[in-house]
């Protein structure tokens, strides 16, 4: 007979030390919550109350909000552009055109028209047309999106300049004047419109396969079309709702100042690229999403305005803005260098 020897189970293994603080480590570098840009926004507020209490103030933390609802309006649009890999930088020419639309429709002192929101509506369509060309240039015809987008940006600009005419349309419509200008809750209302379409494209990115694809196209686009998605109809729709949403910044800010503007969007588009790099979507696609991008943009307008409040001279304020988005940008990308072997 032989004897049956039981070998004992082998005792697991104990888990790593570095365990713990790679909990840390994966907390501050999430995909989902944009927690070291909401870390720099809690940062900015310690530093700035203590050098000057106004900045938590309510009448000043309303006015960071206002100024802030422009850039994030364009901003929630422009991430999914930049998830897929892309850039998109029509926003100045889409306002322009958008803005004069909008102020030449709805009720002026221009001419009889007095279309209301249908007026709207078509500004935001133009916006919408434009980021189309766009969108068919680079997914159907191949071509860089920073070379289309200059070119959309023209075209904005030129439509814009021809509706200005002799001069720029005062606007008259007293509603929608009063629905982005009157406070609710102790916020005006444009505030309130930013939110909502801050929370829409949330549940876009979120809720919907465009969401979804959009971050796979922007990590791999030969993965994607592996995988049978429509990689150029969703460049296309990305392209689409990016100038929709900068139609509509451009539609909520002239309403609000009563006047169209062909430079209404003439400092926005680094506001907004300047947030979407901080907040920590990547320019390379694939990472990121709109809750960062729109932190981003609140850590520049916070900035902003804690220099406004400073006494900063303008010019080293546009300084110390574009020095920001450097370091930024090299933090957000210093890890993907070794991916980015060629700078383009």
């Amino acid at each position: 007979m032989t004897q049956q020897t039981t070998s004992a189970a082998p005792a697991p293994k104990a888990p790593p030390k570095e365990a713990g603080r790679r909990g840390w480590g994966e907390l501050l570098r999430s995909e989902r919550v944009p927690v070291p840009g909401i870390l720099i926004l809690l940062a900015i507020a310690v530093i700035m109350t203590a050098i000057n209490p106004r900045f938590l103030s309510g009448e000043n933390l309303v006015s960071i909000a206002q100024q802030s609802v422009a850039p994030v309006v364009i901003a929630v649009g422009l991430t999914f552009v930049v998830l897929m890999g892309g850039i998109d930088l029509s926003v100045a020419g889409i306002m322009a055109a958008s803005s004069m639309c909008v102020a030449s429709l709805i009720a002026n002192n221009q001419n009889g028209n007095d279309f209301g929101l249908l007026g709207v509506g078509i500004a935001v369509a133009l916006g919408a047309g434009l980021g189309a060309v766009a969108g068919f240039s680079v997914g159907w015809l191949k071509i860089p999106s920073f070379i289309v987008t200059i070119g959309t940006w023209q075209i904005g600009l030129g439509i814009g300049q021809l509706l200005f005419a002799a001069a720029p349309p005062q606007i008259e419509d007293a509603a929608l004047r009063t629905a982005v200008s009157a406070p609710i809750l102790g916020l005006p209302g444009i505030v309130w419109i930013g939110l909502v379409v801050v929370a829409l494209g949330a549940l876009l990115q979120t809720m919907t396969r465009f969401g979804r694809y959009a971050f796979v196209i922007g990590d791999s686009e030969e993965i994607a079309l592996q995988s049978g998605i429509r990689v150029r109809r969703y460049r296309l729709a990305g392209f689409i709702i990016a100038a929709a949403c900068s139609a509509l910044a451009a539609v909520l800010v002239t309403t609000r100042g009563g006047v169209g503007d062909v430079n209404i969007g003439g400092d926005l588009l680094f506001t907004t690229i300047a947030g979407v790099v901080i907040g920590g979507t990547y320019l390379t696609g694939g990472r990121g999403g709109v809750f960062h991008s729109v932190v981003g943009v609140l850590i520049v307008v916070a900035i902003s305005n804690a220099m406004v409040l400073g006494g900063v001279d303008p010019y080293i304020q546009q300084a110390v803005q574009g020095g920001v988005v450097i370091v930024a940008a090299v933090v957000t990308m210093w890890h993907l260098r070794e991916r980015l072997r060629v700078v383009k």
